[in-house]
């Protein structure tokens, strides 16, 4: 399978996944995600008052609609535009339809940017990851949950280790970092709120949550 056929597919998935998920659901709540970005990794509302905010592989639920104090929040995802018909054009965060390995900002451009249970749906790690350095402001912050699994799916073709991720930011000052247990597979979040640590010499399957600050210059 070409590497063009292989996106495709890829994506098609994901919308498929997204599209099964309403029809079960009926409606795409989001009032979960104020707690991943908050209280979870210890951060005030505050944190976010008049900050540029880009959450990368946002999905249609609007990730950002809880952060009214944000100056700026943007969801990046190339199937932003697919998800107009889930009902994304309510929402009061932008959507941008775009690849993380090619994020469509100048230099320097954010406050604080979020990946939640999305890196290892990229199709090019490191040039996504050093497009998330290029877009911080120095000084700035990212909030990485990530699932880490040693096998590929079609969704999620990255194979993702606890030592591969931690050498994926060179120059980032890691601030926070936690390694938890896959206490229920497939189970991302309910994983988070578990929030069973592993043991440092333990590198089976499980989830990182971190947040990294790009140095000031």
């Amino acid at each position: 399978m070409s590497l063009l056929n292989f996106s495709a597919f890829k994506e098609f998935a994901e919308l498929s996944y997204w599209r099964w998920v309403k029809f079960f659901n009926k409606d795409l709540s989001n009032t979960h995600y104020k707690f991943f970005f908050t209280e979870y990794f210890d951060l005030p509302e505050s944190f976010y008052n008049q900050k540029l905010i880009m959450d990368i592989g946002c999905g249609p639920r609007g990730s950002l609609e809880w952060a009214d104090m944000a100056k700026e929040r943007y969801g990046l995802d190339p199937l932003a535009d697919a998800y107009k018909k889930m009902g994304t054009g309510k929402h009061k965060m932008e959507y941008i339809k775009s690849y993380v390995e090619k994020i469509p900002f100048p230099d320097a451009h954010f406050d604080i940017i979020s990946s939640f249970n999305s890196l290892d749906h990229v199709e090019n790690l490191e040039a996504a990851c050093n497009e998330i350095i290029r877009v911080l402001k120095p000084g700035a912050y990212f909030l990485l949950i990530v699932d880490i699994h040693n096998y590929p799916t079609f969704t999620e073709p990255q194979i993702m280790s606890w030592d591969k991720v931690e050498g994926l930011f060179p120059g980032m000052n890691w601030l926070s970092k936690k390694r938890l247990d896959n206490v229920v597979k497939g189970r991302i979040y309910k994983n988070l709120r578990i929030g069973k640590i592993k043991k440092e010499t333990d590198k089976s399957n499980g989830v990182l949550t971190a947040i990294l600050q790009k140095p000031i210059d």
